[in-house]
């Protein structure tokens, strides 16, 4: 029972779709081909990624990334994560196997959150698209404000959260 309990969500979006099947089945089949789409892309895309996060902790010293987005790296590391975030590509699920190496090798949490917010926010295609698309205007300040609100937010994870904390998390154990 405890065993299902885990899938309890899993089960809700199940049932969900089946009775989106009695009332609507050309909803359900897009639903469905929508579903299978996304889960083939994201296995696609993690394989690489969990390769390139190995080879980054077998490369990367922590001492030079402690130096680089440690506690006490100051401007540094916000350039630095600036610079890995704007050079990053793909979905955001892919930021987060990056960011759990980066907090293991010891940096801070402050640059952690600033690197997923930056993620979504500053990748090179994003602002292309964002510049041709809403103009000058939009793209500075969607990217002034993004970037000022992911840096005082992982201000505020740093007050409430340790890196230890951070790490001893379990995802296998149960909620």
């Amino acid at each position: 029972m405890i065993k299902l309990k885990r899938y309890r969500f899993f089960f809700i979006l199940l049932l969900s779709l089946l009775i989106i099947t009695l009332m609507n089945q050309t909803i359900a089949i897009k639903a469905v081909q929508l579903t299978g789409k996304s889960t083939f892309d994201m296995l696609l895309l993690l394989p690489p990624i969990f390769i390139l996060v190995g080879l980054l902790d077998q490369w990367v010293r922590k001492e030079t990334l402690i130096r680089y987005m440690g506690e006490k790296s100051g401007i540094y590391g916000v350039f630095f994560t600036l610079l890995l975030a704007t050079v990053a590509a793909g979905p955001l699920y892919i930021a987060f196997p990056i960011a759990v190496l980066l907090l293991k090798k010891g940096a801070s949490i402050r640059y952690i959150v600033f690197f997923l917010g930056a993620w979504s926010t500053v990748k090179l295609p994003v602002l292309v698209y964002e510049f041709t698309s809403f103009g000058s205007k939009f793209t500075l300040l969607h990217i002034c404000f993004g970037l000022i609100f992911s840096y005082l937010s992982g201000i505020i994870f740093e007050k409430f959260y340790s890196k230890q904390k951070l790490l001893k998390y379990d995802l296998n154990k149960e909620v």
